[in-house]
Order: C-alpha cells, then structure tokens, then sequence
C-alpha cells in the first residue's frame, strides 16, 4: 500500500528558474535515498502568484521519510538549496503538510 503526501514550502521571489534548473539536475544520490526511502512519484509545482511551492509525493506505508534529515546527502541539498526559499536554521526547508479535502479517483 501506498499514500499520497501534500506539502507546501516557500519559494523565494525571483528564485524560480534557479529552483527548477537545479532540480532538473537533482543529485542521482539524492534521488536514490528518496527511493530507498519509499518516495515515488515526486513533483513539486509553482504558484507564482503567491510564490508558494506544492509537493506532491507517493510513498509507502512503511516509508522512512522521518529518517531523511539525519542523511549527509539531504543535508547537502538542503544547503545548496537554502538560497533560494524559506527554510528552517538547519537550512530545512519550511514544509507545511496539506489536508486534503477532495480526491476523485
């Protein structure tokens, strides 16, 4: 079994071609930690109007996404990223989970 997970971050004004080039080269260690940890089907979309970023991801019922921010390669990310939108002093970004109120499968 799997479930969907909604979040939303803040992207920086300005920074979204930035945001978007560095994701279009995401770290292939990065990627295969997400994996490991039972994320699939990730996307990440743009409200440009408000600058805020929604998250979209697929991950397992026995996911370890609560272990991510304990791995070096996330932290690294989260670094390199950190220029460019809200973030927690460890340089987390701020993710807010969504509640979801409709879904037609």
């Amino acid at each position: 079994m799997s479930e969907r997970y909604v979040f939303r971050m803040r992207l920086n004004a300005g920074a979204a071609d930035e945001y978007k080039r560095r994701h279009d080269e995401i770290w292939p260690e990065l990627t295969k930690l997400l994996h490991d940890a039972g994320v699939s089907d990730y996307s990440i979309h743009l409200d440009e109007e408000s600058g805020l970023l929604i998250g979209v991801l697929v991950r397992s019922d026995n996911h370890d996404m609560d272990e991510l921010p304990h791995h070096a390669i996330m932290k690294k990310w989260w670094e390199y990223m950190a220029d460019l939108m809200e973030t927690h002093p460890d340089n987390a970004p701020v993710a807010v989970e969504l509640q979801r109120l409709f879904h037609m499968p």
